[in-house]
């Protein structure tokens, strides 16, 4: 007869099972597996990144270098209508095989046109011909899209050329990639475009070369190209692919669901043999359903959440006043935090001086959750509060006294009294001398004269 198992070992045998059965929230949040070399998904918003993978190795960026040509002609170039004539210089080093929009010599593009031609199809040409026209020739623009990323914070980017085709000097990271596409999407035009799918061009002075009709061009980003494509990502908005043979294939991408938005880098991305389309638009769409599964847009704190008082000084209006948040903290985080376990840092005086206006920022307060920092929010003053020019100047009279310069004050008063005394003490000795010396001339006299 089997003995029954005792009573607490029992419980761990049936915690053991409920585990096995119910898998934890841990399990959930383990990191997709991605064949790409270089990956990255960052939270464009607060700048939390959700997912990195040798995120700030130094890359071959292939044609995801256009999203920099992009945003450096939009930073320079204010009209968009106005037209460029392209070039025979245009197509230097634009080998016969490499991805073209389709413009020809004496073409004349407006510069819409041309960002089009450069983001949906990656035409080296217009990448050529935009870089031209913006920085009056190819290094002059280079060196423009060099000061740009350093601007951004870019530490591992050195840009060549417009393109992206091969160069051993050109170079950048999944992390710094993500940066620069995060600025380009502030750029209402630059999102526009990348989340174009097709786009029928204005008609040009080389409609018959065009075969009569204006250019069309098409995204290479299978992620939006069309609903029916398996790679088809209902909640992308854009960006940019690249490929060459020492790149491998890459993607820059963003998606928006259910509020939030997330930009995805992979880089290195194998095609496998007999496939359509690399796996960079599946790891990307990996990246994306893990992010957005796993983390949410939450508040973290709202504006007009009030903190513990602050003393205040040199007004008769109060005594303290009370800081509020200045704004509303919103961030991405993982779906089953805790917001009662919220860090509240907070950065301020230990008191303050009247005048204090309503809506001054008088601190801040970083909020943060199991060590990671979400944000840092002002921390302002709920009510005006007067300033007493009695208790003003009655301060200023009592910070004299105690001041450094009201002590350097009394020692040399001190000193010079010291003196003082000093002098009367020697001149009265002195006169003490000259009338001893008188009387005793006196008498010598006297004694003479007797």
């Amino acid at each position: 007869m089997t003995r029954p198992l005792p009573r607490v070992l029992s419980v761990f045998v049936l915690l053991a099972m409920l585990l096995t059965a119910f898998p934890s929230r841990a399990a959930a949040l383990t990191e997709p597996t991605l064949q790409a070399t270089a990956a990255y998904l960052l939270d464009p918003a607060t700048g939390m990144v959700l997912y990195q993978k040798n995120a700030d190795e130094k890359r071959y960026p292939a044609s995801t270098t256009k999203v920099m040509t992009a945003l450096v002609t939009l930073d320079k170039i204010k009209n968009l209508d106005e037209k460029v004539t392209v070039t025979q210089e245009d197509f230097t080093g634009v080998q016969a095989d490499s991805s073209k929009a389709g413009f020809v010599v004496g073409e004349e593009v407006p510069i819409i046109d041309l960002l089009y031609g450069l983001l949906l199809p990656s035409g080296n040409e217009a990448a050529n011909t935009l870089a031209r026209h913006v920085g009056g020739s190819i290094e002059g623009f280079v060196k423009l899209m060099n000061e740009r990323a350093q601007q951004l914070g870019c530490t591992n980017t050195h840009f060549a050329n417009p393109n992206g085709l091969h160069n051993a000097d050109h170079y950048t990271t999944a992390h710094d990639l993500a940066l620069i596409a995060s600025e380009a999407m502030k750029n209402e035009t630059f999102a526009l475009i990348a989340d174009t799918a097709q786009k029928t061009l204005s008609p040009t002075n080389k409609l018959a070369e065009h075969g009569g009709k204006p250019l069309k061009v098409f995204t290479t980003n299978m992620l939006i190209f069309s609903r029916n494509d398996p790679n088809y990502y209902s909640y992308a908005k854009g960006i940019k692919t690249g490929h060459t043979s020492e790149a491998g294939y890459c993607l820059v991408s963003t998606a928006e669901r259910r509020g939030s938005s997330l930009i995805a880098v992979v880089l290195g991305t194998p095609k496998p043999a007999g496939a359509s389309q690399p796996l960079s638009f599946a790891e990307s769409k990996t990246l994306y359903e893990w992010g957005f599964s796993n983390f949410d847009t939450r508040t973290l704190i709202e504006k007009g959440t009030t903190t513990e008082e602050i003393p205040i000084r040199l007004s008769t209006d109060a005594d303290h006043i009370v800081p509020q948040v200045g704004q509303t903290l919103q961030a991405i985080v993982p779906k089953d935090i805790d917001l009662d376990k919220l860090v509240m840092t907070k950065h301020l005086p230990e008191d303050l001086c009247a005048p204090v206006k309503a809506g001054q920022v008088i601190g801040t307060m970083d909020v943060s959750y199991n060590g990671v920092k979400y944000g840092t929010v002002d921390l302002v003053a709920m009510q005006n509060v007067s300033l007493s020019k009695v208790l003003y100047y009655a301060d200023k009279l009592n910070n004299f006294f105690r001041s450094t310069l009201f002590k350097l004050i009394v020692v040399v008063l001190a000193l010079l009294l010291i003196v003082y005394i000093l002098y009367i003490v020697l001149l009265g000795r002195r006169r003490r001398k000259r009338r001893d010396r008188m009387m005793r001339s006196k008498q010598t006299r006297y004694r003479r004269y007797k």
